[in-house]
């Protein structure tokens, strides 16, 4: 069974910084593209940064390039989002799931609310 785990929410301060995990389970990890979507409240699902399989390339959402940092750690079979420079606009309930640049839930998320 596929299971993703997603910690390291919080509550910080604008221009604040958080790390977020993804830890997974049930499949051949270091095969498996992630992709970190986020949902803001009354809004969509948004993909904001993902990481393929092999050698790691990753992509961001234009609203969040050279703020975020995408990761993994085969070994571990978890994925890390560092967010840095916090802005209000980036609250909202985060997610990880074993795809490529998709807006799917699979798990339950881990809420980031960015306020002063």
């Amino acid at each position: 069974e596929v299971q993703l785990v997603e910690s390291g929410g919080g509550l910080v301060q604008p221009g604040g910084s958080l790390t977020l995990s993804c830890a997974a389970s049930g499949f051949t990890f270091s095969d498996a593209h992630i992709t970190w979507i986020r949902q803001a409240p009354g809004k969509g699902l948004e993909w904001v940064s993902a990481i393929t399989s092999g050698v790691g390339a990753t992509d961001y959402v234009d609203s969040v390039k050279g703020r975020f940092t995408i990761s993994r750690d085969n070994a571990k079979s978890t994925v890390y989002l560092q967010l840095n420079s916090l802005k209000i606009e980036d609250t909202g309930m985060y997610y990880c799931a074993k795809c490529w640049k998709c807006s799917v839930i699979e798990s339950q998320g881990t809420q980031v609310t960015v306020s002063s």
